[in-house]
């Protein structure tokens, strides 16, 4: 695809910057009187603020964001406020929502790009488990407008196609629809407490405000949006089971363990020389829309750094988790033996995986080799990583869960 949209958005915004044309700051008490507004009723609680006024602040001193950058950041916290408000009207029309339980869910994590999406897809696929899809996690109730048809998928792949248009590099390393299973970090936005604010914006003072607050808060929210889309669910008689899934999760299993204290656990591994240059492409892909500068090294110091965090959290929680609890998958036996990796899967957690459900994924594989993504090289050089670094640094991590260090760097 040509990039005239993201060409369109550069035009744009020095025409804006020219005429200083949407350089009004955001606040936070006038986005949350805005989603009140619109929704004609006010937040039971306001715990949430803290996030948002940190977000808020980040962006403004440290995102240096584009006119584009601006619009959505505002367009996205309305969203997620009137999401919100939303679950909180449901909540008192049924309180019985937040009773029921959440039993012992699946959360796939491990190091980005190590196949961790592909894995979740294919487990979407069993009508035994339950997924949050894209759309479901952009809107999770129909609103007004849906009265007479729900309009929430269209609506979704709408605006997710037109991402597409203004970032058309995403789409290759991450493909995005409205239909398929979303990270979590979409959920917990809800509460401005997700990891997802920093991969989309330059935001250090956030993220570290985030590590030092902790993510309890974030899965107690969590467990409450699993509760109301569970709700919405027709009951069939069947078991059902979450099945969840963030690379970030890794930061935060503490909180995960405090809100699902049954909760299982894939670790799905790759070497880093085959995943840091990725994650660093498609982080500059991600903020490239939204922001003014963007500088390669940076990124790719940042997310060296960020996940060499990720991979001691790793070893820590393989020491520290019940064995019963966590699998571990690599890369390799994931993307070229999805259906042996499943029936390791189903086995080692005890799970039935009925030939409805065998067939159904088989279907998805043959169909979609690879779930979709395009076969991608990278040069680690553009954003300043180095290979042989990369290996002595994570050294640890590489020597415990993966295979010798790859040649070349692929998707």
């Amino acid at each position: 695809m040509a990039p005239v949209a993201p060409a369109l958005l550069k035009f744009a915004d020095r025409g804006a910057q020219r005429l200083r044309l949407g350089e009004q700051p955001l606040e936070a008490d006038e986005q949350v009187a805005a989603a009140e507004r619109r929704a004609g009723r006010r937040f039971r609680n306001l715990d949430f603020e803290p996030g948002l006024r940190m977000l808020i602040e980040s962006c403004e001193q440290e995102a240096e964001l584009s006119i584009f950058g601006r619009v959505s950041l505002r367009w996205d916290i309305q969203r997620l406020l009137g999401n919100a408000l939303r679950l909180e009207r449901a909540e008192e029309e049924d309180p019985a929502i937040v009773r029921k339980p959440v039993d012992a869910p699946i959360f796939i994590t491990g190091l980005p790009r190590s196949g961790t999406t592909f894995l979740h897809t294919l487990l979407s696929q069993d009508p035994g488990n339950l997924t949050p899809l894209s759309w479901q996690t952009m809107q999770p109730y129909p609103d007004r407008r849906d009265r007479a048809r729900d309009q929430r998928v269209v609506r979704a792949e709408r605006e997710l196609r037109a991402f597409r248009h203004i970032s058309p590099d995403v789409e290759g390393l991450h493909p995005l629809a409205a239909t398929t299973p979303q990270e979590c970090t979409e959920i917990t936005a809800h509460v401005f407490q997700s990891l997802r604010f920093d991969t989309t914006y330059w935001s250090p003072s956030y993220l570290d405000w985030l590590e030092e607050r902790g993510h309890e808060a974030a899965f107690q929210f969590h467990k409450r949006f699993l509760q109301h889309l569970q709700a919405q669910v027709p009951e069939t008689g069947g078991a059902r089971r979450w099945v969840l899934k963030c690379p970030d999760h890794v930061f935060t299993l503490d909180a995960i363990l405090e809100s699902y204290p049954d909760a299982r656990f894939v670790f799905v591994h790759r070497h880093p020389a085959a995943v840091l240059a990725s994650v660093a492409k498609l982080t500059y892909a991600l903020r490239a829309p939204f922001t003014r500068k963007l500088d390669k090294a940076a990124i790719g110091a940042q997310v060296s750094q960020r996940w060499l965090e990720g991979a001691e959290a790793i070893l820590a929680a393989a020491a520290d988790l019940p064995g019963s609890r966590v699998l571990h998958l690599n890369h390799r036996e994931v993307t070229t033996e999805p259906m042996a990796a499943l029936d390791k899967l189903y086995r080692y957690f005890d799970l039935p995986f009925e030939p409805q459900a065998r067939a159904r994924v088989a279907d998805f594989v043959a169909r979609r080799p690879r779930g979709g993504y395009e076969v991608n090289r990278y040069d680690p050089a553009e954003f300043g990583l180095d290979l042989p670094q990369l290996s002595e640094r994570f050294e640890r991590y590489i020597r415990a869960f993966v295979d010798p260090a790859p040649q070349t760097v692929p998707a």
